[in-house]
C-alpha cells in the first residue's frame, strides 16, 4: 500500500504544480524492492491458501482414504510413512469443476514414488463427492486400480500394463 501512496503522492504533487518532479534512483530502488516483496508475499500467500484448499477438498480427501485402505498399494510405496506432496498447479490435466474432479496427487514412501491418479463426481443430491477412478502409478511403471484393490486383481492389473484403465490423457 505505501508504495501505491508514493506514487499517487507523486503524481498529485506533480499535476498541482505542474512541474516536473524528479524522483531519485535511491527512491525508485526503495520502491522496487517494496514492490518485489509485496508482490512475492501475495503470490506465496496465494499459492499456500490454494494448496490447502486442494487438500481440505472431499474429492482429495477421499482419494488418500482410498490409497491408505490399499494394503498392497501402500507395501508398493513403502507406507508408512506416506507423504503426500503438493499438486502441480501447472499440470493442465488437474481439473476441477463444480461436480467434477480430475487430479494426479504427488505421494512418496520409504521405497518409491508416483502419482494417485484420480477421478471424482459431485452428487448433486447429497452433494457428496464419489471415487469414479484412482489409480497408483509408480516411478517403475507398476500400476495398481485401487478400486479393485484386492492384491490378486492388482497384481493382474500391473501384468496387463493398465489395459482399461483411463489414464491415456494424463502424463507422467
Amino acid at each position: 500500500m505505501f508504495h501505491v501512496y508514493m506514487y499517487l503522492t507523486l503524481i498529485s504533487f506533480s499535476v498541482r504544480n505542474k512541474a516536473k518532479m524528479r524522483v531519485s534512483t535511491s527512491q525508485l530502488q526503495q520502491l522496487t524492492i517494496f514492490t518485489t516483496v509485496l508482490t512475492g508475499g501475495g503470490v506465496g500467500t496465494m499459492y499456500y491458501l490454494l494448496q490447502k484448499k486442494f487438500a481440505e477438498s472431499g474429492y482429495h480427501k477421499l482419494a488418500l482414504q482410498k490409497l491408505e485402505s490399499c494394503p498392497f498399494a501402500m507395501e508398493s510405496l513403502g507406507a508408512p510413512p506416506l507423504k503426500v506432496h503438493n499438486i502441480h498447479l501447472t499440470d493442465r490435466n488437474n481439473r476441477i469443476a463444480q461436480h467434477t474432479a480430475q487430479i494426479k496427487i504427488p505421494v512418496t514412501g520409504s521405497k518409491t514414488g508416483g502419482y494417485l491418479y484420480t477421478s471424482s463426481f459431485r452428487d448433486p443430491d447429497t452433494n457428496s463427492w464419489s471415487l469414479k477412478q484412482a489409480v497408483l502409478k509408480l516411478r517403475e511403471g507398476q500400476t495398481i486400480d485401487l478400486l479393485n484393490s484386492s492384491p490378486v486383481a492388482s497384481q493382474t492389473q500391473v501384468a496387463e500394463n493398465t489395459q482399461g484403465v483411463e489414464t491415456g490423457d494424463w502424463h507422467k
